[in-house]
């Protein structure tokens, strides 16, 4: 990558720093940004047309199986680069993104959560489970949920700058309480409720992950099935059968829109229980008339 795209992409990180982006959004837009430079280094940044963008969003479909989610990102990354740092036009038509595959999340069942944490030894590893399922966080939020945060006597959890950097307030299970306590005793994190190997610090994404994974294959699950955000949504299907309505559970997962929580409806058990299929409804003779 010349030196060019290196001065841009630190205006473009200085720019959106200023602007109050989390520092999530701002690695992710670089990142995306860096890798296009990157493809195109033989390339002077501000020549790079809406049709090369185009190209490298096909590139990385046929070459990586990029969906979505991702190529949607590019997109973003583009259209405000170009937008704010280079003030040059370029808007992204819906259309450069591939159509979104509508895919139903994997969750465990209740059965299936109980037997997990039944076959994690590991006290920290079995409390980070504990709370992506009592409480829905992501992993991001996870990773960074301070001891501060921690409202114990109200059973309570306050996200600081989840998603969109917005807070919010999602509950703490009270039985997980006593389990919580004796994490605390025994390893004494200082500053975030997970901790990495070095005190203060906050467990990274990668090691938090990996552990949610070690702990799903070592209770018989099927390898790569099961991740962090199951969790996430086994705590929301689960709540939306015991009851709770779709606006509350979209404030406790920090969705901003209704429609992400109605996924969740697809989901559901208890109401897919009570059905009668229409064909259980006829009366058939024996001879088939």
């Amino acid at each position: 990558m010349n030196a060019k795209a290196e001065e841009l992409l630190l205006r473009a990180a200085a720019f959106l720093s200023a602007k109050n982006y989390s520092p999530r959004t701002v690695r992710n837009y670089t990142s995306e940004m860096r890798y296009i430079f990157s493809y195109y280094n033989q390339k002077d940044p501000e020549s790079i047309t809406q049709d090369d963008i185009i190209a490298y969003i096909n590139f990385i479909r046929k070459q990586f199986g990029s969906g979505y989610d991702k190529c949607r990102m590019v997109a973003q990354a583009c259209s405000f680069f170009y937008k704010n740092i280079l003030r040059a036009p370029y808007v992204v038509p819906s259309a450069f993104y591939p159509r979104r595959e509508f895919k139903l999340p994997n969750i465990l069942s209740e059965t299936q959560v109980k037997h997990l944490l039944k076959s994690t030894v590991n006290l920290k590893h079995r409390c980070i489970l504990a709370m992506f399922y009592g409480t829905g966080l992501r992993l991001e939020e996870m990773c960074h949920l301070k001891m501060s945060c921690i409202d114990s006597k109200n059973a309570a959890v306050k996200v600081v700058k989840g998603k969109g950097d917005k807070d919010r307030m999602t509950i703490l299970p009270k039985t997980l309480l006593p389990e919580l306590y004796r994490y605390h005793k025994a390893l004494r994190p200082k500053a975030y409720l997970f901790e990495g190997r070095v005190a203060g610090k906050p467990m990274s994404n990668g090691a938090m992950q990996v552990a949610v994974r070690q702990a799903m294959v070592k209770a018989g699950f099927e390898k790569g099935r099961y991740s962090a955000h199951s969790l996430r949504h086994s705590f929301a299907t689960h709540l939306l059968d015991a009851g709770a309505d779709l606006h509350t559970i979209k404030v406790l997962l920090g969705h901003s829109s209704i429609e992400t929580t109605m996924i969740y409806l697809h989901l559901q058990k208890c109401k897919r229980a009570k059905l009668v299929s229409p064909f259980d409804q006829l009366s058939i003779d024996g001879d088939g008339q």
